[in-house]
């Protein structure tokens, strides 16, 4: 992109985090998010911009439209996807954990319900609940009617309510649960963890056919419990967790030898972890250590 100030760079400079955000939060990849933001720049320094009255809308429709492309790409590799699938991890600055909607809009738990939506419904509901988008807008994004982006809209948030964790966790809550869970793993409390685990957690893990990880999702506070201690005994090295922001809330970034091993994000209910979800793939891992972390600013 070029570094000059014509209106246009300066225009889509300023709104880069915000079109980047919409884009990560349709397509569940920072890597795919990118390449829609690239996609997006290419066809807005096209553009007529005496022509756009409102350049932030103008910009969040073009990203949108691409990202609705992509999708469909994405549901092929998915379903070719070896295990489950997780969303791509992403480090975020205190401030985005700080917009309450928007954190619990990225977490890991909401963006696994997010997958359950179809393209338009995921688009809809992401530009509504997590931006304030209004209708009219969303409805010239998507291309439908403003009535019928409302139907949507109100059939999402339903598909996605009785499927959402039941309460909004303050950062500080997680981060507790997160002490408590490494403070058992690293001593090998068994107690200690089942504690700390609710009796119906859920693991799942993404090693994408690269790293070892579970090829369906684990349940049961003593099934995990095992995993996790059984897995501990055969690592050869030395693991260390540190407290990160990741997708707007506390997790664990894991090295193995001072390497990246793989980032824990969890969801937590009245003070016990519900889930557990455990990225590996190295693949999805490549911007934690390069990328500055992603602010609202």
């Amino acid at each position: 992109m070029s570094d000059t100030t014509d209106p246009a760079t300066e225009t889509f400079v300023a709104h880069r985090n915000l079109l980047f955000t919409v884009a990560y939060e349709m397509l569940g990849s920072a890597a795919d998010a990118e390449d829609v933001l690239q996609e997006t720049w290419l066809r807005w320094i096209k553009v007529d911009l005496e022509h756009v009255r409102d350049q932030r809308a103008y910009l969040v429709r073009i990203t949108t439209r691409q990202s609705l492309n992509r999708l469909r790409s994405l549901k092929r590799r998915k379903e070719a996807y070896l295990g489950p699938w997780l969303p791509e991890p992403l480090l975020t600055a205190p401030d985005v954990a700080e917009d309450i909607e928007l954190a619990e809009s990225m977490s890991m738990a909401l963006m696994l319900v997010l997958e359950t939506l179809s393209p338009t419904e995921r688009a809809v509901f992401v530009l509504r609940e997590a931006f304030d988008v209004s209708y009219g807008e969303i409805a010239a994004a998507v291309g439908k009617s403003p009535a019928a982006v409302h139907q949507i809209a109100h059939r999402a948030r339903q598909h996605v309510d009785a499927r959402r964790p039941r309460q909004v966790v303050s950062p500080s809550e997680t981060r507790a649960a997160l002490e408590a869970f490494r403070l058992a793993v690293e001593t090998r409390d068994l107690q200690g963890l089942l504690n700390v685990l609710a009796p119906d957690v859920v693991l799942v893990g993404d090693g994408g056919g690269v790293k070892q990880a579970a090829l369906r999702p684990v349940t049961g506070a003593e099934r995990v419990a095992r995993m996790f201690f059984g897995g501990l005994s055969k690592v050869e090295g030395t693991l260390t967790a540190e407290l990160s922001m990741v997708n707007g809330n506390p997790a664990l970034l894991v090295r193995l030898d001072g390497q990246i091993d793989g980032i824990m994000a969890i969801c937590v209910e009245d003070a016990r972890i519900t889930g557990l979800y455990y990225v590996r793939n190295p693949e999805k891992l490549t911007r934690v250590e390069t990328e500055t972390p992603l602010t609202l600013r």
